[in-house]
């Protein structure tokens, strides 16, 4: 990745303030002191983002990062930071704990919460930045990580270790749709690593599902006369990625577009038989609902009907007649 910004091409006497604006754009409203007093402040950055995930390198001289209550007061955030240190040392502290950051491993960052960072000597520093929510339940459970190192010896790490890593090396090549893709992938594995270290496990699923499927069927039917409804469109409402969407619904025995396909075929079929002083055609129906292709909602409605849209009507009017 190309730097979006190198201290190399600003003036000595403003690079500090200069470096720490860039930070804060790119990441969060956070306080940066360099460390660095023999000579002028150097570092560069880098930023790409797929979906909802930014992907951020940071090679500096020794400084520190820090959010206090006054900045959180000021600049709330909704968003995490996974951190991996590829070269320096780091002292870190959150919610309590204190650790020493070494080179390879991973920390987590509450963006909604104080902390501080600070690097003894020249480092780079990789990131991953996504929206708390991306993580579903398992957000409940980052305060319980926070402020601790972690080695990617084993476990959930020792995947996500060489994920950052490639995504740091390749984000910048890859493409809009995979990108989204890989957003989702890792809120996955962050999630899993959270559920893994908290403790949580897999006892937050039914509480993921009892919280978050409500929602989202409210969403489904306030959009159903979207034709552009899709998986894709309901997880980033929701800050989710596709793939945990689709976990959600795997005990429904249906899949996210089979439920809107029925939804619409439903209020298709309410109102092919409402009267009223004009009657609709069959596929003024079907298009107010989101069909786009007669012969589709006609398979689609005798898949849940039985019937024809036209036999349907038919049978109705009969019956009032």
């Amino acid at each position: 990745m190309r730097p979006v910004l190198s201290t190399a091409s600003v003036a000595e006497a403003e690079r500090a303030g200069v470096w720490q604006r860039a930070v804060r754009c790119l990441l969060a409203a956070v306080q940066v002191t360099p460390r660095q007093t023999e000579r002028a402040f150097e570092a560069s950055v880098t930023a790409v983002d797929l979906g909802y995930l930014r992907v951020l390198s940071v090679e500096a001289d020794p400084m520190r990062l820090s959010r206090n209550a006054r900045l959180v007061a000021a600049a709330p955030e909704h968003r995490l930071a996974l951190a991996m240190q590829a070269s320096g040392t780091a002292s870190l502290h959150q919610d309590g704990r204190s650790t020493v950051l070494r080179p390879g491993e991973l920390a987590l960052f509450d963006l909604r919460r104080p902390f501080s960072l600070e690097q003894q000597q020249r480092f780079r520093l990789h990131m991953l930045r996504l929206p708390e929510q991306s993580l579903g339940t398992a957000a409940g459970g980052v305060g319980r990580i926070t402020g601790r190192a972690i080695a990617p010896v084993g476990g959930v790490a020792a995947l996500l270790a060489p994920f950052v890593t490639g995504l740091v090396a390749d984000a910048a090549r890859i493409t809009a749709p995979v990108g989204d893709r890989l957003a989702g992938n890792a809120a996955d594995l962050l999630a899993t690593l959270v559920d893994e270290l908290a403790g949580t496990g897999d006892g937050d699923g039914g509480n993921a599902r009892a919280h978050l499927l409500p929602l989202i069927r409210r969403y489904i039917d306030e959009n159903l006369r979207d034709p552009d409804l899709s998986p894709e469109r309901i997880a980033e409402a929701h800050r989710i990625s596709v793939r945990y969407l689709h976990r959600l619904f795997e005990t429904e025995e249906t899949t996210v577009r089979k439920s809107i396909q029925r939804r619409r075929v439903e209020e298709c079929a309410r109102e092919l038989v409402r009267r009223g002083r004009a009657t609709p055609t069959i596929s003024t129906v079907a298009q107010s609902w989101g069909f786009q292709n007669p012969a589709h909602f006609s398979r689609a409605f005798k898949a849940v009907y039985g019937h024809s849209p036209r036999h349907w009507r038919k049978e109705a009017g009969t019956s009032r007649g």
